[in-house]
């Protein structure tokens, strides 16, 4: 039995949403970027505490540039620890890519693909780790170029996964824009992959800047072929707690929930064979 930081399907929380209403029972959990509230207080911060105090919260960092050339930041690593612990966090996840070198970058961008950026990405993950005193996941990023690629993209995801024993925050859209724009074969990767290690899931919308390059912007709806994808990965790994993303051209929260309810429905779609198939043994 594997164990999930939490449960169902979730939305991550912006600050553009002060003042909707959540309809009960319609999202599980929240995910936010810790950059964006430590140190929050205020109007906003007061909001943000009675979220956390009514629904569990899983952070999705932005900057900790785990592949940078530069040291890492541990006094942000030291924020993040205390901002678990002052609202009860149930997980924390990165990025595998960088944003900085001797100053923030404004973009997530590749680690080259090699042998070398495992063992020194992994290294990193670890003392992270150790700092928090947690195991931490990693998400499966949008590139856009392979800067000195000596091995693939599953390749080295898999690799640093074992090296660092971290785990594993999947993004479905990433691997549908991924194998668009790499001519690859989605469904392969995804079974690829090692269910053990997974926490969570990520789906969101993406641009479609031309019919062989997708853009990472999570500023339109889940499409129909990463739906699909989400159903693959459920059938192949099992029921996983999935979050939606949504970060510009955000609508009102009726419609958010919307998708979140679909996210439901695909959930209890596999649940459902999964318990006849139980009942017939």
């Amino acid at each position: 039995m594997r164990n999930f930081p939490v449960e169902g399907a979730g939305l991550g929380l912006r600050r553009s949403m002060m003042g909707e209403e959540v309809p009960s029972g319609a999202v599980d959990f929240f995910e936010v970027a810790p950059e964006n509230w430590i140190g929050v207080g205020g109007r906003y911060g007061r909001w943000f505490r009675e979220f956390t105090e009514r629904y569990p919260f899983i952070l999705h960092g932005l900057s900790l540039s785990i592949g940078a050339p530069e040291p890492l930041d541990m006094e942000l690593v030291s924020s993040i620890k205390q901002f678990i612990r002052d609202h009860d966090i149930r997980f924390y996840s990165e990025h595998l890519s960088y944003c900085s070198d001797h100053g923030h970058l404004y973009d997530l961008l590749p680690i080259p693909f090699t042998e070398e950026a495992v063992m020194y990405v992994a290294e990193r993950i670890r003392i992270v780790q150790d700092a928090l005193g947690q195991r931490i996941a990693m998400e499966n990023v949008s590139y856009y170029a392979a800067p000195g690629q000596e091995m693939s993209e599953l390749a080295f995801l898999k690799a640093v996964l074992e090296e660092a024993d971290c785990d594993l925050l999947l993004d479905v859209n990433n691997i549908y824009v991924n194998s668009i724009n790499h001519c690859y074969n989605p469904f392969e990767f995804l079974r690829a992959l090692p269910s053990e290690r997974m926490r969570y899931v990520h789906v969101a919308g993406h641009y479609d800047e031309a019919d062989d390059l997708k853009v990472d912007t999570h500023g339109a709806p889940v499409i129909d072929p990463v739906w699909e994808l989400l159903n693959k990965a459920y059938e192949i790994h099992g029921v996983m707690p999935t979050l939606l993303e949504r970060d510009f051209n955000i609508p009102p929260l009726r419609q958010l929930v919307e998708e979140v309810e679909k996210i439901k429905n695909i959930q209890a779609s596999h649940q459902v064979e999964e318990n006849y198939v139980l009942s017939r043994r």
